[in-house]
This record gives C-alpha cells, sequence and structure tokens, in this order.
C-alpha cells in the first residue's frame, strides 16, 4: 500500500500538480502561459490589466475573431448559450474549474484533501473562494444539465460579492429569476433546471480546460456576447483591444465622409490612397476628445502613422 502511495504521489510531482490534480503548480502555470509577460497573480495566473478590461467590452466577437485566427489560433470560441440577460456582456480573466461525472472514491479522496487544505464547504464553492475582482468563473460541467447546476442565486450572490463579474459555464444553473436579479450579473450556461447538482465531482482547479470546442487556459480574457464566447489567450488581449479601436476609428472616419459626399463608397471600401489617410490623420486629430476610443490610444496611434 505504501508503494502505491509514493508511486501516485511521485506522479503528481512529475506533472506538477498537487494531490488528486486539483491545481497545476505555479512552474506549470508559468510554463503554459509563458508567451505572457506582464503581472501575474500569486500562483502565477496572468492578470491582465483593468484597463484592457474595460476597453475589451467595446470589441466585437468578430473582431476578436479575426486577430486570433491571424496569429494561428483557431479553437477559441464557443456558441450557443443561454444567458441571463441578453446584450450584457460578460469580460474578464478566467478563473477555471473542470468537473467530472462522480465516482465516489476520487470523490471521497478529494473531498478530503480539501478538508487538510482547509477549503469550506462542497466542493462547487471552492472555485468561488479563489475569485479576485475582475475574474470570470469558467467551469467545464461536460455539458451536463439535468442535475448539472452549478449555480444558484445564493452562490450566484457569492460569485458576484467576490469578483464583480459573472460565469461562463459548459453546464447548467437553477434559480433563473433569483440570480436576474443580481445587478450586474449575468451567465453564460448550457441550459437552466430546477434540480441540484448530483453526481459530480470538481476534478480540476485553476488547470487547463475544455469547454465545447475550445481550450481556455487560467487567465485567459473572457470576451462573452450574444454572438457566443471568445476565449483569448492572455498575450493577445491587448492586440485584439487595439486592433479594434483602429477598426473602429477608420469606420467613424468612412460613414462620417460618405455621410459628407466627400468620397464614394468605392474609395472607402478600397485600400484607401495617400490623400485620404492623411485626411483620416487629421480628422483623428480634430475630433480626439469626440470618439469613443480613449484620447491616450488615438495619440499613440497619431504618433506612429506617417500621414
Amino acid at each position: 500500500m505504501k508503494i502505491k502511495v509514493i508511486i501516485l504521489l511521485l506522479g503528481y510531482a512529475l506533472i506538477g500538480c498537487d494531490l488528486l490534480g486539483q491545481t497545476i503548480s505555479k512552474d506549470n502555470m508559468l510554463f503554459l502561459t509563458a508567451a505572457w509577460e506582464g503581472e501575474r497573480f500569486e500562483d502565477g495566473r496572468p492578470k491582465v490589466a483593468e484597463d484592457i478590461l474595460n476597453r475589451m467590452k467595446s470589441v466585437t466577437i468578430e473582431e476578436a475573431w479575426g486577430v486570433l485566427r491571424n496569429e494561428g489560433y483557431h479553437n477559441q470560441f464557443e456558441g450557443d448559450w443561454v444567458p441571463i440577460h441578453k446584450g450584457v456582456p460578460v469580460v474578464g480573466r478566467a478563473l477555471t474549474a473542470q468537473y467530472m461525472p462522480l465516482r465516489k472514491d476520487v470523490a471521497d479522496a478529494i473531498a478530503e484533501k480539501g478538508k487538510m487544505d482547509g477549503r469550506i464547504g462542497n466542493s462547487n464553492s471552492w472555485p468561488i473562494d479563489m475569485l479576485s475582482k475582475g475574474d470570470v468563473y469558467v467551469a467545464d460541467g461536460f455539458g451536463k444539465i439535468v442535475n448539472g447546476t452549478l449555480i444558484g442565486d445564493n452562490l450566484g450572490n457569492a460569485i458576484f460579492a467576490k469578483s464583480g463579474n459573472g460565469v461562463v459555464f459548459n453546464a447548467s444553473s437553477r434559480d433563473l429569476e433569483g440570480l436576474s436579479e443580481i445587478d450586474g450579473f449575468n451567465a453564460f450556461v448550457k441550459g437552466w433546471h430546477p434540480s441540484y447538482l448530483e453526481d459530480v465531482m470538481l476534478s480540476g482547479l485553476n488547470v487547463p480546460i475544455r469547454m465545447g470546442a475550445a481550450t481556455v487556459l487560467p487567465g485567459d480574457i473572457v470576451l462573452a456576447k450574444d454572438e457566443g464566447v471568445m476565449f483569448i489567450p492572455a498575450h493577445l488581449a491587448e492586440k485584439i483591444v487595439v486592433t479594434s479601436e483602429v477598426v473602429r476609428l477608420r469606420d467613424f472616419f468612412g460613414i462620417s465622409r460618405l455621410k459628407e459626399g466627400k468620397y464614394t463608397p468605392g474609395q472607402i471600401d478600397a485600400k484607401w490612397s495617400d490623400e485620404i489617410e492623411k485626411d483620416f490623420s487629421e480628422w483623428l486629430l480634430a475630433h480626439i476628445d469626440e470618439l469613443p476610443v480613449p484620447k491616450e490610444q488615438i495619440q499613440k496611434l497619431l504618433e506612429k502613422r506617417t500621414w
């Protein structure tokens, strides 16, 4: 028996996980997210800046998808959600959890390890205890609907108190009416059901997970809108925001000049001439205080332009 325990412990040490695979080690977190060069949480999870999160709310799913595809990321989108509120995006840093169908011996061991680690309550509350402001609780509940309700209104209130944000679950939730009354909270889930969570166990906490067609790492930026959810690698978040802002400014300029009759649709829809690019730079400077992009970002854009 002792030999089996030693082998089990050695196996988890080799893969850099805590006992029972509940979390990955900080070293493995750094290894998996090596492309991120910015600030991190104590456990190594990337901590994308609040400014980027706030600006990300204006990014469209299509803009994010386009940048990710160009960068070689083809599996970061999942659709077919049933949110509480249409038209209310959820944006933030992913704190991930993985659930599996319950196996009694493993579930008992996980519960015992949780008790040893000082965790309180049922395992579906453990990810909530780890949330920070700006986090989004992202959970793979293997698409379970009946008895796959990861939260109700009590846990929903706890989540919002900790993170000020919403959730994305490849599973279901309950208490739709109560959750809808939490001002500022939204949940993107696969369905709603009045049942309780049963025959499910937490198998991974702050680990890489699968969300339908997407692969999600802790610290990824969640961009959840009506079309679906993009899971954006932390190191590409700023690039997506800046690209979106440039597209937005060019669209505003093009529409404005078309309304004025200064250019034809053919001129605006094609590659812009040097004359139009120069006009765009002058227009940006003239309208810098009125545009829906931070003034500082427009100034940075103008500094890089040659027209």
